[in-house]
Formats: C-alpha cells, structure tokens, sequence
C-alpha cells in the first residue's frame, strides 16, 4: 500500500507542478504569448487555460476534493494534452516538443492509476 502512495503523489506531483509552471508562464511570460499566436489560438484562450490548469492541479494536489471533482481534473487535463499534441503537430512543430504533451499524459495516467489503487 505504501508503494501505491508513493508513486501516487510522485506522479501526481509531477502533474501538479509542472501545471502550475505552464500556468504562471502563461500569464507572466511574454515568449507564451507568441507560442499562442503560433499555435493559431487567441491571446484569452492562454488566459483562459491557465485559469483552469490552476484549478485542475489544486484539485488533484488537495486530498479533500470528491473522486467526481478528480475525475474531471483527469478528463480536462487529458483533453488538454491531447490537443497540444494536435496543435503542435498541426503547426508544424519538431516531433520533440509534439511529444511532451504525450509523454505527460502517460504520467497522468499513472496518476490516475494509483488514485484508484488506493481509493479502493
């Protein structure tokens, strides 16, 4: 069971974090601004998605949220990779910043994983 805890938080860590870095970097950076109008996205929609990345990883990261609230945290933060990857990979992105967003979402399925493991 202790093993289930570790490499729940440790994933869930990871995801957390690195959500709440992209978010301050899209509301303080000005480089971000730019990668939004490469991608072909609206200067609200960065605004828009930080807003929610910091909820969705203060969601996952506070123990008291409801299974259903996590699920949803784990819904938006997949589609949130999945469509970075599309987006990346539509604009015309080298294959090793496409890739990230997949490499996360495997560390969120983690996450998601072990959240069930030692919630059952």
């Amino acid at each position: 069971m202790k093993k289930n805890k570790i490499i729940y938080w440790t994933s869930t860590g990871i995801i957390g974090a690195m959500m709440l870095f992209s978010a301050y970097s899209y509301l303080t950076n000005e480089e971000m601004k730019g990668a939004f109008v490469h991608l072909g996205f609206p200067n609200y929609f960065r605004i828009e998605l930080a807003i929610a990345k910091i909820i969705g990883a203060i969601v996952l990261l506070i123990p008291t949220f409801s299974r259903s609230i996590k699920g949803l945290a784990y819904f938006g933060f997949t589609l949130t990779f999945v469509s970075a990857f599309i987006a990346h990979t539509s604009s015309g992105d080298p294959m090793s910043i496409a890739i990230m967003p997949l490499i996360f979402s495997g560390i969120l399925l983690v996450s998601y994983i072990y959240s069930n493991k030692i919630n059952n």
